[in-house]
């Protein structure tokens, strides 16, 4: 297998680094090839950690060529994601808020649990990254926030100010800024007498990529058609 990042910016240095022998090239504004049309398009699969701008490039080539893409980018549109989705109707498409391999197990776990506890105790999401963390709350915690949602239909509400009692079908969501913080995830179920809390600590980067790199390995042998990761670590379910 041959990979193209799309990017080169701390992330797709640390995939560039890990994937050196399947790596065709980088392509970013930094490297050789500025765009993909440039390429001798002798690759397999693309994997984009890079910016939403690169959308219109990265559908617009995949689909002429016929390439399977890792979306590992963030801050994507709702538009951007429609994009993304049809997309995935002509060629294989893997979309994650996260590509840590923990990270994945632990949204499993919460939806696993939630709908046992959801009646018992109050939910609550907190997440924390380093001050230069652009969007708020995380992608991940939105992931994780959607699986709680989807097995409860409770609201979220974000941050608490005043005096207002805690509504029973709310979700807590909290988001902390700070230093270096590689990112942090987690899921508090806090009933009478007892807390049940599921935590996820990223120590670096690297567990990002190596997630990526694997998805791309799963994707290349899958049909045309919608994946994420929890695909690539249990099977796609029918």
């Amino acid at each position: 297998m041959k990979l193209c990042v799309v990017g080169y910016g701390a992330m797709g240095r640390i995939v560039c680094e890990l994937a050196k022998e399947e790596l065709a090239y980088p392509v970013s504004l930094e490297c050789e090839f500025k765009t993909l049309e440039e390429t001798d398009k002798c690759f397999d699969c693309i994997i984009d950690f890079s910016h939403p701008s690169n959308l219109d490039m990265i559908v617009s080539f995949a689909k002429k060529y016929h390439k399977p893409v890792v979306f590992a980018t963030t801050g994507f549109t709702e538009k951007d994601r429609l994009k993304i989705q049809d997309l995935a109707k002509s060629v294989p498409v893997l979309l994650s808020a996260n590509f840590s391999l923990g990270v994945i197990l632990l949204n499993r776990l919460v939806k696993q649990i939630t709908p046992i506890l959801k009646d018992g105790y109050d939910i609550e999401i907190v997440e924390a990254h380093h001050h230069n963390k652009v969007d708020s709350p995380s992608g991940t915690a939105n992931m994780l926030l959607s699986t709680v949602m989807a097995a409860t239909e409770y609201h979220p509400e974000y941050g608490r100010q005043g005096n207002g009692i805690r509504h029973p079908k709310e979700v807590g969501m909290h988001s902390i800024r700070g230093g270096s913080i590689v990112g942090e995830h987690e899921v508090l179920y806090c009933g009478l007498d007892e807390v049940i809390s599921l935590k996820h600590q990223a120590q670096s980067k690297r567990i990002f990529a190596v997630g990526a790199i694997k998805a791309a390995h799963f994707l290349i042998n899958q049909p045309v058609g919608f994946y994420d990761m929890e695909d690539v670590l249990f099977g796609k379910e029918k």
